[in-house]
């Protein structure tokens, strides 16, 4: 994996700012696998990545929906597969044909739940816990 970017950020408004900055340069058919432990700060991530996507509702995670969709400059399609226990459960839903969209941009949590259904290419985004507030966020071809 390549190293596109990585910084340290100190508040959850620092990590915010950072996706939102990201997420200005997306153009549709993105697929961001993210990765960190419970409370990392994956979802504040994807609050920065709709702000950068011209995106007003607010976003929240979809843990208990699996799937939440926002729409601005482009779609955000937002998945969380903690909840799952094998991509096929994924697979029934159809919700695996949205991460082909070249319309919208795929942020996935807990993405290694259906890696058997992933497009080839992906980015990953790695939040990593240094402290109470402090991240370091890694985003990888």
């Amino acid at each position: 994996m390549n190293v596109i970017s990585q910084i340290t950020t100190q508040s959850t408004a620092e990590t915010e700012a950072f996706a939102e900055q990201f997420a200005k340069g997306l153009v549709g058919g993105e697929v961001l696998l993210l990765k960190g432990d419970l409370g990392a700060g994956k979802t504040h991530f994807v609050k920065g990545l709709a702000r950068g996507l011209a995106i007003d509702d607010v976003v929240t995670s979809p843990t208990f929906a699996l799937h939440n969709e926002y729409r601005g400059r482009l779609t955000l399609n937002h998945f969380d597969f903690y909840r799952i226990e094998t991509s096929e459960e994924v697979e029934i839903t159809g919700l695996n044909e949205l991460f082909y969209d070249k319309n919208a941009v795929s942020a996935i949590e807990w993405s290694e739940r259906v890696s058997d259904l992933l497009p080839a290419r992906c980015e990953t985004v790695q939040i990593e816990k240094l402290g109470d507030n402090v991240r370091r966020i890694t985003i990888s071809r």
